[in-house]
């Protein structure tokens, strides 16, 4: 054939997409098809990247914010050279095993970012990827770091809530190297847009400060000069790529059939005639490989030597510094500050709110961990996790606190971004009543395995006079329910330090420390070098007076109100023992000696939490008991509401006498 033009390579993607999503007997067609153009002239003439080297710290990022039309990214992958996305991962789309799943999930050494699907997520994470590009290229300079984060995005994106969030912030934030493409063909699940909306979109991004450009989006040339544009402004900017859904397919396109309609061998073969593409299933011609290979490869390799001069032409500390920071590796020695803390907490004994313990110890952090970038949504007051940090601002990329506004979920999502971005270890505070706005991408975050970690104040019934809208009684159980997830909820300033160091431990997955917004008193007053939340739980003091006949199990301020009974029950001869259980998923994971031993199997156990009982029965038995709440707060002095509630030391010791 004669040297393939750029409408043939974008070809390629729809004939992979076709055959693989009639193999697979389900798909979605329409944006592999109508996005084809592109995601060519965006990969094959714009995008940086090295499919030699996946994560290339200076690559381009692009997501495919609209998952769903997965067999889009994965044909552009296979295309682009990109190894583990071979022709028989292609013929395995959906299939278990394969790189290729239903949506894409998380795996940058294949080529995927993020994992996207959950509508509005996918532009969160870029937004978020964006900020990371910012602050590194300020700290190591555009010479090491100077990349676009781009990101394809249909009408169901911009649909969901979460896009309002990140479109308002985004264009605040003047984030200049941040590039949507909007896949405007006026289409849903549903049928045409104009069912569900009326708004002026282009309009709704200008107004938040963002260049909007109009494109074709099957026009090669003008899609193109989209793009140039869009690096010449210092403005994110949205090109409003008009498109037909399901190109080429011709019994569905520009029908909401083409969404996710099935493919048929029939519809596979009037689009090889349409479309002039003679070639059999899963078929690239060696010339349309070789153009796809010269517009990605060769026209990226001179840019990737070029940075490897410069990282290797860096003085030998920053160089050193650079690798470790994109590395996701932690300074040495970050931990002493913790000790520290620990040890200067065993002397103080402060009573004081957990709240402002995390605070003091995210600053310490921050002084230790130069990557770590803090913010909240509005609260930097009650939470104060800005301590001496400098705000990122739209004149100044510099800064390590994020000022996200009133918006959790954005916060939530552009965290995982950064997070999958490389080279931030990213901190979000807010109260725990308000994770459920950030729930979407406290999922995503287990699901990816992303070390992103949020800090949650405001804990309990314990906040007061704020009332049962402010007084999260379900949401410890539904947090503690999600796996691969970190839930840790610590006593006093000790434990706060050392479920910090469990957080930022774990790099595999997020965290999510929950702290009081009420004064504790310190329950740990001998001081340990020793971790003792890192197993989850530990007897706390242990049973005085002969053998262990009774065990107290508490988290958070709670443990408290254990201690107190014990008080009373070995007043009345009953020997008891209060265990700390800051983190349940780490105490599961010890073995069965350590876990019975801590427990006291055998013994009377009566668990005491401010939030409901869903979970605690595997850890206090048939006969044990438990004392929280069974429903929402109320409005009311703090200690008025314990009382009120009945959880109070009175009320343990009632439970373990009625079992003796």
């Amino acid at each position: 054939m004669s040297s393939p033009d750029i409408r043939q390579m974008a070809n390629a993607i729809r004939f992979l997409s076709l055959d693989a999503i009639e193999r697979a007997s389900e798909g979605h067609p329409g944006a592999p098809l109508g996005c084809a153009e592109i995601a060519t002239v965006l990969f094959t003439r714009h995008l940086k990247c090295n499919p030699k080297d996946p994560e290339w710290p200076d690559r381009d990022r692009f997501v495919l914010s609209n998952g769903h039309g997965s067999m889009l990214l994965y044909s552009l992958l296979h295309l682009s050279g990109y190894e583990k996305i071979t022709i028989e991962e292609i013929k395995r789309f959906r299939e278990l095993g394969s790189h290729c799943h239903g949506h894409p999930e998380f795996a940058p050494d294949v080529g995927i970012e993020v994992t996207t699907g959950p509508l509005g997520q996918g532009i969160a994470n870029a937004v978020g990827m964006a900020v990371a590009e910012a602050r590194l290229s300020q700290w190591f300079g555009p010479g090491i770091i100077d990349h676009y984060t781009y990101a394809l995005v249909g009408d169901g994106c911009l649909m969901e809530g979460v896009a309002h969030e990140i479109i308002s912030l985004a264009g605040h934030l003047q984030l200049g190297k941040l590039v949507f493409f909007w896949d405007d063909n006026r289409i849903t699940d549903d049928g045409g847009t104009d069912m569900s909306i009326s708004e002026d979109v282009r309009a709704r991004f200008q107004i938040a400060g963002w260049q909007v450009i109009d494109a074709d989006g099957h026009d090669p040339d003008a899609i193109d000069a989209a793009i140039t544009l869009a690096k010449t402004d210092p403005r994110p900017s949205m090109i409003a790529c008009r498109t037909i859904i399901g190109k080429g397919l011709a019994r569905l396109q520009g029908q909401r059939g083409a969404h996710g309609g099935r493919v048929f061998k029939e519809d596979t073969d009037a689009a090889r005639r349409d479309l002039d593409w003679p070639h059999a299933p899963f078929l690239v011609p060696d010339p349309i490989r070789s153009a796809w290979h010269d517009g990605v490869s060769g026209r990226n390799q001179p840019v990737y030597d070029a940075w490897e001069r410069r990282v290797a032409a860096l003085p030998d500390e920053q160089q050193r510094l650079f690798k470790r920071v994109m590395a996701g590796r932690l300074p040495e020695g970050w931990q002493s500050v913790l000790v520290d803390y620990k040890r200067r907490m065993a002397e103080l004994q402060p009573t004081q709110r957990t709240i402002n313990s995390s605070a003091e110890i995210s600053g310490l952090l921050a002084d230790a961990i130069p990557e770590l970038l803090t913010g909240a949504p509005d609260l930097q007051g009650p939470t104060n996790h800005k301590q001496h940090l400098g705000a990122f601002t739209a004149k100044d990329h510099s800064g390590r606190y994020i000022h996200y506004g009133i918006r959790e979920h954005a916060m939530g999502s552009m965290m995982n971004g950064m997070a999958a971005h490389g080279g931030a270890v990213p901190v979000g505070a807010t109260y725990l009543a308000f994770s459920d706005y950030e729930r979407p991408a406290l999922r995503m975050a287990a699901l990816m395995g992303l070390p992103v970690i949020s800090v949650f104040s405001h804990d309990s019934i314990g906040i007061g006079k704020n009332g049962p809208t402010h007084q999260p009684v379900e949401i410890l159980a539904s947090l503690r329910a999600m796996p691969n997830m970190l839930v840790l909820r610590p006593a006093d300033s000790i434990e706060a330090a050392e479920c910090w160091e469990m957080a930022l431990a774990s790099r595999g997955g997020p965290s999510c420390l929950v702290f009081t917004h009420q004064p504790v008193p310190t329950v740990r007053t001998r001081h340990t070098d020793e971790n003792l939340s890192r197993r989850g739980a530990y007897v706390l003091v242990e049973a005085e007076g002969g053998a262990r006949r009774a065990t107290l199990l508490a988290s958070g301020s709670e443990v408290a109100i254990a201690l107190a009974a014990k008080v009373t029950l070995e007043e009345r001869g009953i020997p008891t023992a209060v265990v700390s259980m800051p983190c349940w998923s780490a105490f599961d994971e010890q073995d069965e000696s350590y876990r019975h031993g801590v427990l006291g199997i055998g013994t009377i156990r009566v668990a005491v939490e401010a939030a409901v009982r869903l979970g605690w029965d595997r850890y206090i038995g048939e006969n044990g008991a438990f004392v929280g709440m069974s429903s929402f707060g109320a409005s009311g002095p703090s200690g008025e509401l314990f009382r009120h509630f009945g959880i109070t030391p009175e009320a343990v010791v009632a439970e373990v006498l009625r079992r003796l």
